[in-house]
């Protein structure tokens, strides 16, 4: 069988593309029209480099060090210890799906074209995600401030060789999974650091993967109940559409069907 190829539009993933990146299985890749949008915004960013204008996250400190200036020469390391810096979750893993729906949603934020952040870092993600090579993100550490920058610290981590990352069932450092998805550490350039950083791919891919587990133990609720009314021979009656049309509600008429 034929592994699904899915191209990604900016703005226009829905049920069913989340459904296929949270089982895996499938490849992914960017849609050319996001392209040119994207070099805008890396150029936007080198530009204020190259006029030394002083940019929050670029060319400055963070938090209380806002007003510090950092040298050209030392952006590439601001952008990895912000990474490193924030890698800071605890406990047992988020789950695989959990994990390909982050690389998916952060793939996605970024293509829009307005963080700054180079096709190079998305593609990255996204090979990731078609080789299921899954970075350990632990679940505790976030509290969604200015994004949930743990688990996306730990998610970033990975693509410049830190961190470890699942290949299958075997769990092995970054620097030895990065292979398996055709990849190299990534040296971030301006901004791309806080970039992968803010957002809330996190919670938003535990809230899609309770969506989509809490959708399948609906559809099994009212399969057995359907099975349980025919096998003690009840009556059908109560599921006429003409009761349920007087209450007016689309979803309670859609199910007694």
């Amino acid at each position: 069988m034929d592994t699904p190829h899915h191209v990604i539009v900016p703005g226009r993933l829905d049920a069913a593309l989340l459904k296929q990146a949270a089982a895996g299985g499938a490849r992914w890749s960017i849609d050319a029209s996001a392209r040119a949008g994207i070099e805008a915004s890396v150029d936007a960013v080198r530009s204020l480099v190259a006029h030394h204008a002083a940019v929050y996250g670029i060319n400055t400190g963070f938090g209380k060090l806002a007003q510090t200036r950092i040298a050209e020469a030392d952006l590439a390391q601001l952008q990895t210890n912000l990474v490193l810096s924030h890698s800071a979750g605890v406990g047992a893993p988020l789950s695989a799906p959990v994990v390909r729906l982050m690389l998916l949603l952060k793939a996605a934020s970024l293509a829009h074209g307005v963080s700054g952040v180079r096709m190079a870092v998305i593609d990255s993600l996204l090979a990731l995600l078609n080789a299921d090579v899954l970075p350990v993100v632990p679940e505790k550490g976030s509290v969604g401030a200015s994004g949930d920058l743990a688990p996306l610290a730990h998610l970033a981590c990975v693509l410049i060789g830190v961190g470890e990352a699942f290949v299958g069932d075997e769990r092995m450092p970054a620097a030895q999974a990065l292979p398996h998805a055709g990849l190299a550490p990534l040296v971030l350039g301006p901004k791309e650091g806080l970039a992968l950083l803010n957002g809330t791919q996190a919670s938003t891919a535990l809230a899609i993967h309770a969506v989509q587990r809490l959708r399948r133990v609906f559809d099994t609720a009212v399969a057995v109940g359907a099975m349980t009314v025919d096998a003690a021979k009840g009556s059908d009656t109560p599921f006429d559409d003409r009761i349920h049309a007087v209450r007016g509600q689309r979803g309670q008429s859609t199910w007694e069907r």
